[in-house]
């Protein structure tokens, strides 16, 4: 080949070396074991889906703009998932008379959108999603708010680091038609232009809305409620507030899970109430880091039977920039444990056979694969991780006895071979 091809990954994904896959597992592995104790079961599907699911069920700026389409040699479109919850949704409708509803599921999956790489936004991500198929009860959201603060605890974060800030569609329609007076036809477009408006100017939102016909008096009246905050549900209508689970949540002993925010719209529109974001207080990253909401009956895209649902999807560019800002990141992990290192090559056999025995004690174990001098050896042990160093020598197997030697505190000691694992392991549990 006369030229050669390119090193770098395609623009917005990445490559992950062993010390980023480190670090990315042992953050989701606590994610994984805080969700699984609140009895979440873990599912996966297909990363390619028909096209169709998204451009009903995601939204027009994904399905316009951020969807990576093709169509298969029979003629079928379809897309690399630019998220799970159409797909869940979909295979709880194609499940459902096997399921025991309400269903807690989650999953981590990687996800593909087309858009301009930026901090906290690639084109390629990992998210776990977590959900709630089968009920409409609040309990669910108080479930998926204690949920979060779990998660979010398990890093390490506390409570001055992060915020979680909820608002409810219903209580946005009430604002919008009730107090403001958008023409419902206008519901969409207005709930969108609160959605923008922590990012253009204000000059911007008056021109917007006056597209949109809301007037400068209507769009004072809006400044003023969605300034107000939590004082706003005074003026909600009474049927708007027995609709609204989250009004429910903020009158409960849940309240101080969750702060109402009705600037918190959340573009996805299959989202019917509750809508809720967790937002880094840190000054270097102010911005949201995941959300999710609740849909009155998603899976009606491929079933007659009404399944409402609540839930949430957590990316990995947005939580590692957390952490990273926290000083929450951890180090990665060591590869191995231990390393059988012979002094003379004819010994490798030998060093195979006690490796095999400490793999089978669960010492993560290594023996080189090509000749090299014990000190080169030993070196690469300690950068791999290995904190033990099983050192063979001819002498010393004729005594039937090996070296092994803490590579940490640098000291070493003969051990008969008989009882060199005991050995080892002692010597790789903490202080």
């Amino acid at each position: 080949m006369s030229q050669l091809l390119p090193t770098v990954p395609y623009r917005g994904t990445r490559d992950f070396l062993p010390a980023e896959v480190s670090v990315r597992q042992q953050v989701f592995h606590r994610l994984f074991e805080t969700i699984e104790k609140y009895g979440y079961a873990r599912y996966d599907g297909p990363i390619l889906e028909p096209a169709e699911i998204y451009e009903a069920k995601s939204g027009q700026e994904i399905a316009d703009q951020q969807l990576y389409s093709l169509v298969d040699r029979g003629g079928r479109r379809l897309a690399l998932r630019p998220e799970m919850t159409p797909s869940a949704a979909r295979m709880i409708a194609g499940n459902a008379g096997k399921l025991q509803f309400p269903v807690r599921w989650y999953c981590n999956v990687n996800c593909h959108r087309y858009e301009r790489p930026q901090r906290g936004r690639l084109r390629e991500h990992w998210q776990i999603n977590v959900d709630v198929f089968g009920s409409d009860s609040p309990n669910c959201e108080i479930e998926i708010f204690e949920l979060i603060h779990d998660m979010m605890s398990a890093l390490g974060a506390t409570k001055d680091m992060w915020v979680l800030r909820a608002s409810d569609r219903v209580i946005l329609e009430s604002i919008l038609i009730d107090i403001v007076g958008v023409e419902r036809e206008k519901l969409a477009p207005a709930s969108s232009l609160i959605d923008r408006w922590a990012k253009v100017p204000r000059e911007r939102l008056v021109a917007d809305a006056e597209e949109l016909g809301i007037d400068d008096k209507q769009f004072h009246r809006l400044e003023e409620v969605l300034q107000s905050g939590q004082d706003v549900l005074g003026e909600i209508s009474p049927d708007a507030l027995s609709r609204s689970n989250l009004a429910t949540v903020l009158k409960g002993e849940a309240k101080d899970l969750v702060k109402f925010d009705p600037f918190i719209v959340r573009g996805l529109q299959y989202y019917t109430g509750t809508v809720f974001e967790v937002f880094d207080l840190h000054p270097d990253n102010t911005r949201s880091l995941f959300g999710g909401g609740r849909y009155s009956d998603l899976a009606g895209l491929f079933t007659t039977q009404r399944i409402p649902g609540i839930g949430f999807g957590m990316g990995d560019v947005t939580l590692h920039d957390f952490l990273s800002v926290h000083g929450l990141r951890p180090q990665p992990g060591a590869e191995v444990d231990a390393a059988v290192v012979p002094i003379d090559d004819s010994l490798m056999p030998e060093c195979r056979e006690l490796a095999r025995r400490l793999r089978q004690e669960g010492v993560r174990t290594s023996v080189p694969i090509e000749p090299r001098k014990l000190g080169k050896e030993l070196v690469r042990a300690s950068q791999d991780g290995a904190r033990v160093a099983v050192i063979v020598g001819v002498r010393e197997w004729e005594r039937d006895v090996v070296i092994v030697r803490d590579l940490v505190a640098q000291e070493q000691v003969e051990v008969p071979v008989a009882e060199f694992t005991q050995r080892v392991k002692a010597a790789l549990q903490p202080a």
